[in-house]
């Protein structure tokens, strides 16, 4: 792991002691296009993480060094929030700016700061950067505004500003709308609720959830990266949500309490899908199906049975394929990778599609066997170079030091 602060003294010059916050990146286990439909979702947060490096000043401005990128870039800061730089900025600089903009909403003071970002989430992976990144900015202007603040969970950060994490997350999702990507919740939940050991069922309509246990002795989460990369705001993401409001909206005259496709039962869908437009009906027999299979999921997972877990995963890479249309030929080479090797008890894409990552659920002694497969299957049939690796389910956001 990089010493982020010995690069911060490396980029901006010797300063006293620099402090070290970190937002991590998720895999959602099951409940994909759920979150935005008021629905539940069952992520789990991972080791992997974005961390910023930062020393505040008394200037009005933030200035940051992107490992990544290999680029600095800086933006100003006025008592109602960022001001836009006289040039267009990097795209990986206005998150951080809309951030700064939400906060300033909510009624935080913004000073300014130097800072270096580094990370080992993958851009464009489905295990959600961008939320771990705007996570991360969040807790740096807490920091920036209170140096005196110790290091801990994200919560206590949260609380010493009068928020809770709940609508610290809330705040990083109104700054990715602002970015261009209208997600849910769950990515910023998931970054800043993390629980070691555990994944995390989430009511993405009241914010209410609950830690369910993860038998790693038994099972293991593997996490398989396709190569290929996704860009959400190209619009495929943005349409399937307005489908999914129409149909809820169609639907609404059989019941009027219906708000969200959360609250289309089973039953009224199967006794009025034939109103909808047919793609539109895909849309939300994925979503409401779906709904259903995370809640049976943390019911498996309660009750210990993995094999039952798996069978709802692959059921949901299904789904994703058939009737919500986000899958692609790698992804699916990748799953029946996966499902062809003795001992793995389910497979699915992860996150929004279009690319990205797949996850495995796979007792322990197959894990070596799946990652074999892959690494010599996926890159004869697509020339794409592949990335394995397995991830506990880890805590959430905090300042490290």
């Amino acid at each position: 792991m990089l010493d982020l602060a010995a690069r911060y003294h490396e980029v901006f010059g010797p300063t006293g002691a620099v402090r070290i916050v970190r937002g991590p990146g998720r895999v959602n286990l099951i409940g994909e296009h759920t979150d935005y439909n008021g629905g539940f979702v069952m992520p789990m947060a991972l080791e992997a993480s974005v961390r910023l490096a930062l020393y505040p000043h008394q200037e009005p401005v933030v200035r940051l060094w992107s490992e990544q990128f290999a680029e600095r870039a800086e933006f100003s800061l006025a008592a109602e929030g960022p001001m836009e730089p006289p040039d267009e900025p990097p795209h990986w600089l206005r998150y951080p700016m809309k951030v700064a903009d939400v906060l300033a909403e909510a009624g935080v003071r913004l000073y300014g700061f130097n800072g270096v970002v580094e990370g080992d989430v993958p851009v464009g992976s489905g295990l959600s950067s961008s939320a771990a990144y705007e996570v991360a900015a969040a807790l740096a202007f807490l920091v920036a505004a209170k140096p005196e603040l110790p290091a801990g969970p994200a919560q206590a950060v949260a609380q010493a500003h009068g928020l809770t994490t709940a609508r610290l997350a809330q705040l990083c999702q109104t700054a990715e709308h602002r970015v261009g990507v209208r997600c849910g919740i769950m990515d910023q939940f998931i970054s800043l609720h993390g629980k070691r050991g555990h994944a995390i069922l989430l009511d993405c309509r009241d914010l209410s959830y609950q830690a369910v246990p993860l038998p790693t002795d038994r099972a293991k989460v593997v996490i398989i990266d396709s190569a290929v990369r996704r860009k959400l705001t190209t619009g495929a993401y943005n349409e399937r949500r307005s489908q999914c409001e129409e149909g809820a909206g169609r639907l609404r005259k059989f019941d009027p309490d219906i708000q969200e496709l959360r609250d289309v039962s089973p039953a009224l869908f199967q006794a009025h899908e034939e109103s909808l437009p047919q793609v539109v009906r895909r849309r939300c027999r994925h979503v409401i199906t779906e709904d259903a299979r995370v809640l049976e999921s943390a019911e498996a997972l309660k009750a210990g049975d993995l094999e039952r877990f798996g069978r709802l995963i692959s059921a949901s890479h299904d789904s994703l394929r058939d009737d919500y249309e986000v899958s692609g030929p790698e992804l699916d080479l990748l799953v029946r990778i996966a499902r062809s090797v003795p001992g793995v008890l389910g497979s699915r894409l992860t996150g929004a599609g279009f690319g990205g990552c797949t996850v495995a659920l796979a007792r322990p002694e197959a894990v070596e066997p799946l990652r074999q497969a892959v690494m010599t299957q996926y890159p004869k049939h697509t020339g794409l170079q592949p990335r394995v690796w397995v991830s506990d389910a880890a805590d959430g956001a905090a300042i490290d030091v």
